[in-house]
């Protein structure tokens, strides 16, 4: 079986807008799979904000952040891409690609300004995204008797274990339960139905479960 590890990422892409003495800045996140499909990303991004002054980002790649890139795209060195990444950092998250686009408005920020205005454009940007935990799961094959299907769906919970469920002349299902939980919901499943009912670990994969606030 593959091995995982637990990591957590944003839930989805997002876009948020500042503005800091008259310039504009516009944070944009995106969750990622690999460094080929964050640049990928990045440069549909370029092209649809070919005419900002600045196009500055940040990308954090594998379960624990192998692959890290950023840049400042222009601005001052150190006022825009590590920011940026610290923010990433900051939020613990990985397998995100941010960018921060800004339109001058003719006020110098200075060193500090910049700083803090592109690290804010990305923290923001990761909030309004929000996070998700992914955890490593496996899925679990059962065919199950109509009669015992509430009984399944009885232990499923208990064990905020995910079904889909194939319904035919039998319903097969799969489960997708934490990996550190599975051989303890199987023997459930198993004494529950007093013998009847068995599953098949069938794979192993990662199931986002959401963060909330104050987590």
């Amino acid at each position: 079986m593959a091995e995982l590890i637990p990591y957590r990422t944003v839930k989805a892409p997002s876009r948020i807008e500042l503005v800091i003495n008259k310039s504009r800045f516009i944070g944009q996140c995106y969750p990622v799979s690999s460094e080929a499909e964050a640049l990928e990303t990045l440069a549909a991004l370029k092209k649809q904000y070919w005419d900002a002054t600045h196009n500055c980002y940040a990308y954090s790649i594998g379960e624990k952040g192998a692959v890290a890139r950023f840049s400042d795209d222009g601005e001052p060195g150190g006022t825009a891409g590590m920011p940026m990444m610290e923010a990433l950092r900051g939020a613990g998250v990985t397998n995100v690609l941010c960018v921060v686009t800004r339109y001058f408005g003719g006020i110098l920020l200075g060193t500090g300004g910049l700083v803090r205005a592109y690290s804010k454009s990305c923290a923001e940007a990761i909030r309004s995204a929000g996070v998700v935990r992914m955890v490593p799961s496996d899925l679990v094959a059962f065919e199950v008797p109509y009669a015992q299907w509430s009984l399944l769906q009885a232990e499923a919970r208990k064990y905020d274990a995910a079904l889909t469920p194939d319904y035919g002349e039998i319903i097969r299902c799969q489960a997708a339960v934490d990996a550190a939980q599975t051989i303890s919901f199987l023997q459930s499943v198993f004494d529950q139905s007093a013998g009847t009912l068995t599953g098949r670990v069938t794979d192993r994969v990662y199931r986002p479960k959401e963060e909330h606030e104050g987590n």
